[in-house]
């Protein structure tokens, strides 16, 4: 049975690469290591190097644990798909709308 793959669109990859080098700066900043960061993170080295070129084959979680092992910084990942705009105005259209209220019954 062949191996499933996932296509992952360009800006898809764009943004990988960005949050990659953010990562990166973070544990720059930070003035840690690669060792010290992926030891913290329960992640092996290669694995916090894919990630930090953004690489799209390593699990989110990897991507999480490395952002927690950089003092708490995967609090953010809350604000994914937070505020989703368009599935509420979807949801706002495919709601129905009653005209008067329903009658009491007594």
């Amino acid at each position: 049975m062949a191996k499933k793959t996932v296509v992952i669109m360009p800006r898809t990859r764009e943004i990988l690469a960005q949050m990659g080098e953010q990562i990166h700066l973070a544990r720059l900043r930070r003035k840690l290591t690669l060792e010290l960061v992926a030891e913290r993170a329960g992640i092996s080295h290669a694995t916090l190097v894919s990630i930090e070129k953004g690489a799209s084959t390593v699990s989110i979680g990897a991507y999480a644990a490395a952002l927690h092992a950089l003092n708490n910084m995967d609090r953010d990942l809350l604000l994914v798909a937070k505020d989703d705009e368009l599935a509420r105005k979807l949801q706002d259209l495919g709601l129905p709308v009653r005209k008067r209220a329903p009658k009491r019954r007594w």
